[in-house]
């Protein structure tokens, strides 16, 4: 049985592999182009597999940002892996030990978490190692690829594909935003806090990393107060 689920997660992990094999393809020359060293990038893939996280935290190593920020940063990103495995372990079968789940919970990314959520009934956890024993290996693999190539890039071309990273973050906030007015504005608004943060005299003083922290969760509070997010049980309730 546990071969089976292991097999079924890695049939699911391929496309997953693939879309982290692009991203962290991006991450890795960026991180090179930034002088990090391609096993420094590879080290910092394979211990935490987080694109933002990742993204955000090379941009306050080259800022020369201090340690509470990037603390400060990595847990504003990446809290929403906190409700992931949170959810995850009220589904997982019973009798799956501590051990088993901190593997796991090594690898909760929103796709693992994704494919691991839609799994009917009960999870098998072996589901979810298959999945992570493919994407995983292919968040490092493009981390290794792109740092490679961009240490042996001229820097034209490094340019030219470092655009790639804004490519991909439209391709996650533009489909949202078109069908949310409440997403544009959250976007709109971060993006005209941030672009304060970089054109203000006053406000370019501030690092970064606390930049970062600012825009996130100034604007995710207007938002939350403005447009609270409403569960369709609630609405039923109300009909």
């Amino acid at each position: 049985m546990n071969k089976k689920e292991f097999k079924e997660g890695m049939r699911d992990g391929i496309p997953i592999a693939l879309g982290y094999l692009a991203v962290s393809f991006t991450f890795g020359m960026m991180a090179v182009k930034d002088h990090i060293g391609i096993l420094q990038a590879v080290i910092i893939s394979m211990t935490n597999v987080t694109s933002a996280g990742q993204f955000a935290g090379l941009d306050i190593i080259v800022a020369g940002g201090s340690l509470i920020e990037m603390a400060l940063t990595q847990l504003i990103i990446n809290l929403r892996y906190s409700l992931m495995s949170i959810s995850l372990s009220q589904k997982l079968q019973k009798g799956t030990g501590t051990g088993k789940r901190l593997l796991l919970a090594y690898s909760v990314t929103d796709e693992i978490f994704g494919v691991s959520a839609a799994r009917k009934g009960k999870l098998n956890i072996f589901y979810s190692y298959g999945a992570i024993a493919v994407a995983v290996p292919g968040w490092v693999l493009g981390t290794a690829l792109g740092a490679i190539s961009g240490s042996i890039m001229p820097a034209f071309l490094m340019s030219a594909f470092s655009v790639a990273i804004y490519g991909m973050f439209l391709a996650i906030i533009i489909p949202p935003a078109k069908e949310d007015k409440a997403v544009l504005g959250v976007v709109l608004a971060a993006m005209a806090l941030a672009s304060a943060f970089a054109y203000v005299p006053g406000m370019k003083k501030i690092s970064s990393g606390f930049a970062i922290i600012i825009v996130t969760l100034l604007v995710s509070a207007i938002a939350a107060i403005l447009h609270p997010h409403v569960e369709e049980e609630e609405v039923s309730d109300h009909a």
